[in-house]
């Protein structure tokens, strides 16, 4: 299978935004909810926001209300828009299903949020 590519990530101030994009495989867009993860410096890879193949949204505690996750079905990409961007955000983003699959991890794509 084709791993996921993710891009759209960069460094921003504070309270700036980015969009993400993940271009991700026909096979597995196509049947599985889609989920943005993050992985900080020293920390363990999570969940930030995920969204079905209906549409239906989750979100961490952490980012609910300044991040937005969508779809769309007919390019088989997902998107993370980022607004409000707090240093901590900072972190290699990554786009998986969601449950993750093991061996279904791209390269994900770096975002700091620094002054």
């Amino acid at each position: 299978q084709v791993q996921p590519v993710e891009s759209g990530g960069g460094l921003v101030q504070p309270g700036g935004s980015l969009r993400l994009s993940c271009a991700a495989s026909a096979a597995i867009f196509s049947f599985y909810t889609m989920g943005w993860y993050r992985q900080a410096p020293g920390k363990q890879r999570e969940l930030v926001a995920s969204i079905s193949i209906s549409r239906t949204t989750t979100y961490a505690d952490s980012v609910k209300g300044r991040f937005t996750i969508s779809r769309d079905n007919a390019k088989n990409t997902v998107y993370l828009q980022m607004n409000s961007l707090k240093p901590e955000d900072t972190a290699v983003y990554y786009c998986n299903a969601s449950p993750k699959i093991s061996n279904y991890w791209g390269q994900g794509t770096q975002v700091t949020v620094s002054s």
